[in-house]
């Protein structure tokens, strides 16, 4: 049925429900697991034509989100390995978290990918916007949505 399970994440309380759910489900198929998490690019603005942002200090953030985010994925591939899923763990950097999924998925056969909602609706969604809706409507996989 399945052969390879994208689980997005952005370390909460929900994407732990749509990780342990894909753990399980992935237990149950015989599949493989990538784990994904995205962090985001530090903002750089420009002011006159000089950078308003010290671009070490931008640099040394991401690298410090890049390293905390990655430690943070070790301790959930580990929980997939002990499940005896085989599990591999992904931390891309980025803007457009929705599109990374996308791309992710794309690059590596995916053929579902289990991810939460906060199921937002009305003025809440238009001004978070929806990664969730984004990846429903741009996926070629078939993407479980959890709440």
């Amino acid at each position: 049925m399945y052969k390879h399970i994208l689980i997005p994440t952005d370390g909460g309380e929900l994407s732990q429900k749509a990780i342990t759910h894909g753990l399980d489900l992935a237990k149950l198929a015989g599949a493989r697991v990538t784990i994904l998490t995205v962090t985001p690019s530090y903002p750089v603005t420009y002011m006159e034509g000089s950078a308003a942002t010290n671009r070490e200090f931008a640099e040394n953030s991401e690298r410090q989100w890049r390293e905390e985010a990655q430690k943070a994925m070790e301790k959930v591939q580990q929980e997939g390995q002990s499940r005896g899923v085989a599990t591999d763990v992904k931390v891309l950097s980025g803007d457009s978290v929705s599109d990374l999924i996308l791309q992710a998925a794309a690059a590596d056969d995916i053929d579902l990918i289990v991810m939460a909602s906060h199921g937002r609706k009305g003025f809440a969604r238009l001004l978070l916007g929806s990664e969730t809706q984004h990846v429903l409507t741009g996926a070629k996989a078939p993407v479980l949505v959890l709440r």
